[in-house]
């Protein structure tokens, strides 16, 4: 098994890396900037040059990678176009590639409340909207895919119970970026977890599940 990450250098994606790489799995980075993943990124990640708006450039990036995580998403900018091109066009360009190599499981972070149109983060130039379009693209594609979409995320972890629901069913809430990494992760290797969307928040004082049992629960 070989990992594919892209959105390495991100606050999900690098946890994502590291998660990865406590299992002893391979990584392939996806990175912009070389020098910048150099600070951020284990030195046992292996850096792919190449960006996921440059779609000629992806299937040879995935190399002999089996899985793909992508954990890529529009920066607040003035720029319209950037949830469309980042949230949108950049994951079908990977979706499409990773069809091309037969990639055997494909983990997208999404995000809480996709489906709400009226939402105050489609204020952001539709980036709810634009999401939800990418979820869709992946479950017509044919791969084997893992939707997750976490709730508000935190860079600091804490002892709080994973809370896994399915589609459009938790509407508030958050979540340390280190339990999205885990989930996205332990998705890779639990057989419920295939083909689902599922929605994830944390919360203190309530008895912890395995992931096996967090899957499962999700129809």
């Amino acid at each position: 098994m070989r990992a594919f990450v892209a959105g390495a250098t991100g606050e999900t994606g690098r946890r994502i890396v590291q998660e990865l790489i406590t299992r002893n799995i391979p990584v392939r980075a996806l990175v912009r900037d070389p020098e910048k993943a150099q600070a951020i990124l284990s030195p046992q990640v292996e850096l792919v040059i190449g960006d996921v708006l440059q779609p000629e450039s992806l299937e040879a990036a995935l190399g002999d990678s089996s899985i793909v995580f992508c954990a890529t998403g529009a920066r607040p900018s003035f720029d319209p176009t950037g949830p469309y091109q980042v949230d949108f066009a950049g994951t079908k360009n990977l979706v499409d590639a990773a069809k091309a190599k037969n990639i055997e499981h494909f983990v997208l972070v999404s995000s809480m409340c996709v489906s709400q149109f009226f939402h105050p983060l489609n204020l952001f130039w539709l980036i709810l909207f634009w999401k939800k379009q990418a979820e869709e693209y992946i479950q017509k594609s044919g791969l084997t895919y893992t939707i997750v979409r976490p709730g508000g995320l935190k860079n600091e972890d804490n002892s709080d119970s994973i809370v896994m629901q399915g589609a459009d069913t938790l509407f508030e809430g958050s979540i340390p970026r280190q339990k999205v990494a885990q989930v996205c992760v332990e998705s890779i290797f639990t057989p419920a977890a295939k083909n689902k969307v599922v929605e994830i928040i944390a919360k203190p004082e309530i008895p912890s599940k395995t992931f096996t049992e967090l899957f499962q629960q999700v129809g």
